[in-house]
């Protein structure tokens, strides 16, 4: 009688020492490629319960020989077979085919191809790639990557908070959302408002900070943003969470901590993916990631920052921006001119002009700036996206006229000044760009399942 397994188990028991060789086992799972050399076949399948494959083996004498032979890639079958373990080999075990049932074949027209395929074509067809090592790869660091951040969360004593996709409001107030209709030819009629997809959970969590004190949210946002570039979507993934009785450094604390857990958490979750980025996708990744984990971040003022980058100006770096001045909302070739050659590795960009910033960062004493961060890292840029939030009701309305916003419509915002304020502070972290910075994947189409992007929604 055939013992039911899965690829994984089959790793782990036979590392551990737990399975026999010479026992019979029976997988269901998918041909990755099969080989037929001389007398012998050998087929290299995976169950989608691990990344690693197992190695089945067959001969001319196998019963189920021609069956075996004509199998191509993406057939679906079952099989049974002998366990042999082989831990000084290539491979740690095989299995030597007694039965096999093919379930589901697939036809001349199926994409995928032992050769290489790229990622561009790929991208027309992701109901299958995550079929393909680089896919299954990268799907299943998302999956851990989620677990990873709630688990340090509720670890923490956060509570979770489902914020709506739907709202009224737009967090950011640079109107790049997209408008929620039933009727194209009356927009308002079925809330009687205009109504978006959210692009911030910020403003609606907030209110559950100041009742439950460490709050998160975690779920997709949307913009507007006519932008192909290889880091912007119209759909993408934001963890927020608000902290209560906190200040920015608290924030930037909190930061750190949380990165560098989801950063270890993946390192020690996912070894075989990420040895499989660092070999195939990003050469020297590992040593980046440990480098993450283990070394401090450093705070950096902008002030300070704009004039770095004057000086490197001055003496003959060259920007394809060069106008720089205090005041620039820093582009990514400016930040990542600061972590890669300046600080060398993440930094802390605090205390931005106000006029740059969004309207509920907490003002400083100067006038000019407002208590805010961004987390600056190599290669991508800003990574996170922090800030105290401003406590103190009228500056936070007079900020609101400043800035010519419909107060009225935010008076339930402001409500949380008039009640029982308190100091408080959060920070966004785009879910795609840290995926990108853990797996090295240069666009964010490939980190996402389902991309949806400017002129680009074909599922």
């Amino acid at each position: 009688m055939a013992t039911y397994m899965t690829v994984r188990e089959l790793y782990e028991g036979v590392y551990s020492k737990s399975l026999q060789d010479g026992m019979k086992v029976e997988i269901d799972g998918w041909v990755i490629n099969n080989r037929f050399m001389g007398k012998m076949g050998f087929i290299n399948f995976n169950d989608g319960t691990c990344f690693k494959n197992a190695q089945l083996v067959y001969d001319d004498s196998f019963a189920d020989f021609e069956v075996s032979e004509k199998l191509r890639l993406g057939c679906s079958i079952n099989i049974q077979g002998i366990l042999h373990v082989t831990l000084d080999g290539r491979q740690p075990f095989e299995i030597h085919l007694t039965k096999l049932n093919l379930i589901g074949g697939v036809d001349d027209t199926y994409p995928l191809q032992k050769k290489k395929t790229s990622f561009e074509f790929l991208r027309t067809i992701p109901h299958l790639r995550p079929r393909t090592n680089t896919f299954r790869a990268v799907f299943r660091v998302r999956s851990v990557l989620s677990m990873a951040i709630h688990e340090f969360f509720q670890n923490e004593g956060f509570v979770y908070v489902h914020t709506p996709i739907l709202t009224s409001n737009d967090c950011e107030g640079a109107g790049q959302t997209f408008q929620v209709v039933s009727d194209i030819s009356h927009p308002e009629e079925y809330f009687g408002k205009r109504v978006t997809l959210t692009v911030s959970g910020q403003l609606h969590v907030e209110p559950f900070c100041e009742a439950f004190r460490d709050v998160y949210t975690f779920g997709p946002t949307f913009r507007a943003e006519k932008s192909n570039t290889s880091h912007h979507a119209a759909e993408f993934w934001m963890v927020e969470p608000e902290i209560a009785f906190a200040d920015l450094y608290d924030d930037m604390d909190l930061i750190e901590d949380f990165l560098k857990y989801i950063t270890k958490y993946v390192l020690a979750n996912c070894p075989d993916e990420i040895d499989f980025f660092d070999q195939r996708i990003e050469p020297g990744l590992k040593e980046k990631l440990n480098n993450f984990v283990n070394k401090d971040f450093v705070e950096v003022e902008y002030t300070k920052a704009i004039d770095i980058l004057l000086e490197a100006k001055k003496n003959g770096h060259k920007f394809n921006n060069d106008n720089i001045y205090w005041g620039l909302d820093l582009e990514s070739e400016h930040e990542r001119y600061l972590t890669e050659e300046v600080f060398k590795g993440p930094i802390f960009l605090t205390n931005y002009p106000k006029e740059i910033k969004a309207f509920y960062m907490k003002q400083n004493s100067d006038g000019k700036t407002v208590a805010a961060a961004d987390l600056l890292v190599p290669e991508i840029g800003e990574l996170v996206g922090a800030s105290e939030r401003e406590a103190d009701l009228d500056k936070l309305t007079n900020r609101m006229k400043e800035l010519g916003m419909d107060v009225s419509s935010y008076q339930w915002y402001l409500d949380l000044r008039r009640y029982g304020s308190c100091p408080h502070a959060g920070f966004g972290l785009g879910f795609e760009r840290m995926m990108q910075y853990l797996t090295g994947m240069s666009n964010i189409r490939d980190v996402e399942a389902y991309p949806r992007t400017y002129k680009e929604c074909d599922f």
